[in-house]
């Protein structure tokens, strides 16, 4: 990774906020770059709740759209977490519609971890752009803007209204956010028949542009037995129980790394995107003494573990949960409780298959006509994407970074600044192409 230590240019705020409102949207790369960084610069973190800063990064996305003459909206699913809508309208406005969703939220940042400041965005001599939310998706939110700015400012007119949707909380599920607003009216209102939302960074030089994504699970088991003195042998306990399923458990997690660092499955090489990803991220199984000390002379009666479980779309997810109970049935007194209730139950796939989904057709003929290379993958984590595809309208996660390590929610997190200014032609063509699909 590029050092952050390399000999830095401060951010400097070049645009006050009265003179912006007097401004007209400056279409060069400096400027695409100063909006960027000033952007980043809002320290919208989702898990502070609604708070100041998401209104500030909202506030700023409608005055950019503001400059270009757009129309612009805010609705409020849930108060204090206010979405976005901008729309473009189209000479055929009865065509389904364009729908550009991106997340200004970001995770949070332990500054103590970080070469920079993680809210006080830099740019060292290389061009590498640190702050939180460069990948995760502020660089896409911004490109976004730029893309639309440079558009309208050509004269541009397309068949279909484009509708951006800027959103928060997907970083802590966005059921608040877009999960809320895609089951309102507000949302049918917008008729949409193609979207786009965000994608990964890619180290090679491909794109990768992703039609699905494993089902998350977060599973409790949780374990009864008898209680006694811990000098004695006293027969299937608790915690003998629960380390037995556990071990079922990992054993299953060694299979599945094995399929992914194996080597080749019918001549195609494992994504993490393709396989089963389980970890043990909760443990807990003792006696409180007292002032918190731990009684460790008492057999707990009761421990549970909890895992976190990615379900790609190739795997039956009515078969998985079998599996999950079949291993709670060896013991008795061992059940199984959710730690998402509302976790999906069916897998939400775009068709990547040009001959039945024109969409994808359009999507990949227009990115590699401009000589981009794809590679067509399941997201390995979860995205705003997944609400989108529940209601059967293909999504395409695309956030346009090659040659980029992949750092969301990483420390030192950054995008080179010619990778950002490198996607805003992409998407202008992009966006131009989809909204000027034929009525078939």
């Amino acid at each position: 990774m590029p050092d952050p230590s390399l000999s830095f240019s401060p951010f400097l705020l070049l645009f006050a906020v009265d003179l912006l409102g007097k401004m007209s949207f400056s279409l060069d790369d400096a400027s695409a770059t100063r909006r960027f960084l000033e952007f980043l610069s809002i320290p919208s973190v989702s898990s502070q709740g609604p708070s100041g800063p998401y209104q500030r990064a909202v506030d700023f996305l409608a005055h950019q759209f503001g400059l270009m003459g757009l129309q612009t909206r805010t609705v409020t699913s849930v108060p204090g977490k206010p979405i976005l809508i901008v729309t473009w309208p189209g000479t055929s406005p009865s065509l389904p519609s364009i729908l550009l969703n991106s997340h200004y939220d970001v995770v949070p940042a332990d500054a103590a971890h970080w070469s920079t400041k993680p809210f006080e965005p830099v740019m060292n001599e290389a061009g590498d752009i640190f702050a939180r939310g460069t990948q995760d998706m502020k660089s896409v939110c911004m490109q976004y803007v730029e893309a639309i700015g440079r558009l309208k400012a050509s004269g541009a007119t397309f068949s279909r209204t484009i509708h951006l949707t800027f959103v928060p909380d997907e970083e802590v599920g966005g059921a608040d956010g877009l999960g809320q607003f895609c089951t309102s009216p507000g949302f049918v209102e917008l008729n949409v028949g193609v979207a786009l939302d965000e994608g990964l960074a890619s180290p090679t030089d491909a794109f990768t542009v992703f039609y699905g994504e494993r089902v998350p699970w977060w599973v409790i088991f949780r374990a009864t037995g008898p209680t006694g003195h811990g000098s004695r042998f006293v027969k299937n306990t608790a915690m003998e129980k629960l380390i037995r399923v556990v071990n079922k458990a990992l054993a299953f997690r060694a299979e599945e790394e094995g399929k992914l660092h194996g080597g080749c499955d019918h001549g195609v090489a494992k994504k993490l995107g393709d396989v089963v990803t389980l970890n043990l991220t909760v443990l807990k199984g003792y006696v409180e003494g007292i002032n918190g000390s731990y009684a460790f002379n008492v057999i707990p009666t009761e421990a549970h573990a909890g895992f976190d479980i990615r379900i790609p779309p190739s795997v039956s997810l009515k078969d998985f949960e079998a599996l999950l109970h079949a291993w709670a049935r060896e013991d008795e007194g061992i059940t199984i409780e959710w730690g998402n209730s509302n976790r999906l139950k069916e897998h939400y796939v775009t068709s990547t298959d040009g001959s039945t989904n024109p969409w994808w057709k359009l999507f990949s003929s227009t990115l590699e006509g401009q000589g981009l290379k794809l590679e067509p993958e399941v997201f390995p984590a979860a995205t705003d994407s997944r609400f989108i595809r529940k209601l059967g309208i293909p999504c395409f996660g695309f956030s346009p970074m090659h040659n980029t390590p992949i750092l969301l929610h990483d420390n030192n997190e950054f995008i080179n600044n010619s990778i950002f200014l490198e996607g805003i032609p992409i998407y202008e063509k992009l966006i131009a192409s989809l909204a000027n699909a034929p009525e078939k």
